[in-house]
């Protein structure tokens, strides 16, 4: 079960429909602050361990998506209607792919920092480098989740304005290419999660080419796999074994 520890926030929470192959990446729409901060929170929610508590969202996410652009918006709207619609795939299946996808399947990690690092003793200097950007901004990690859990990151980028969304911004963007191998794992499983975190790209800056070289070799050869240097060093602060699905970014 995951209980998020949220202030109150303008209304939003959590969206997708079968749609054909993707390109490479998305190409951004235009997006103001307000409308990212929005769009990030919803996505935010949405991607979290299905529960009770989601499907709560979804009447505040309905709520606050006619304010986005209409692809984002759409994207969330979508998933939505995954969650409420009579006859779906139901809670229960809902929690046992979600577990299937982003526990068991190497590139559809929501863990920022395995992307780039794996399971290798850079992990750990990864993981600091997360929390050290939170404090930067006034912010702690509660809970048991890693700090470069994704819905984190999220909330953390919907919770921050002027110079500490600088920070929250550098975080995704220093993490884009490993953001973009989760959508395209997402799409080729056709998860109902896929238009969720396709939202998260359509407000995100153009990929670069060297951001695009590295999307491409991870999407090839996955994260790494050095099964060392992991011990007690980094993960032992935030939580060890397997996650419970609880924890956020808050003041």
């Amino acid at each position: 079960m995951r209980a998020r520890s949220l202030l109150p926030t303008p209304a939003l929470r959590p969206g997708a429909r079968p749609r054909g192959p993707q390109p490479d990446h998305l190409a951004p729409v235009a997006t103001s602050a307000a409308q990212r901060r929005t769009a990030h929170m919803a996505a935010s929610l949405l991607l979290a361990y299905p529960d009770e508590d989601v499907l709560a969202a979804v009447d505040a996410v309905r709520a606050s998506a006619p304010s986005l652009p209409s692809p984002v918006r759409e994207r969330l709207e979508d998933f939505c209607e995954v969650l409420t619609t009579p006859g779906g795939p139901g809670l229960r299946e809902l929690q046992a792919r979600y577990v299937a996808t982003f526990d068991l399947k190497r590139k559809c990690s929501m863990y920022l920092s395995y992307y780039a690092a794996g399971d290798t003793r850079r992990r750990g200097t990864a993981l600091v480098a997360f929390v050290e950007a939170y404090r930067a901004a006034g912010w702690e990690v509660t809970g048991s989740e890693l700090p470069d859990y994704l819905p984190t990151v999220l909330e953390f980028s919907a919770r921050t304005t002027g110079d500490d969304a600088t920070i929250a911004a550098g975080l995704l963007a220093s993490h884009r290419d490993g953001i973009e191998v989760l959508r395209t794992a997402l799409e080729s499983a056709r998860s109902p999660w896929t238009g969720v975190v396709e939202a998260v790209c359509l407000t995100l800056p153009p990929l670069d080419e060297r951001t695009q070289q590295r999307y491409v070799e991870l999407v090839t050869a996955g994260p790494p796999a050095e099964l060392v240097g992991m011990e007690p060093f980094a993960l032992e602060p935030y939580g060890t074994g397997a996650p419970d699905r609880t924890g956020g970014a808050v003041r």
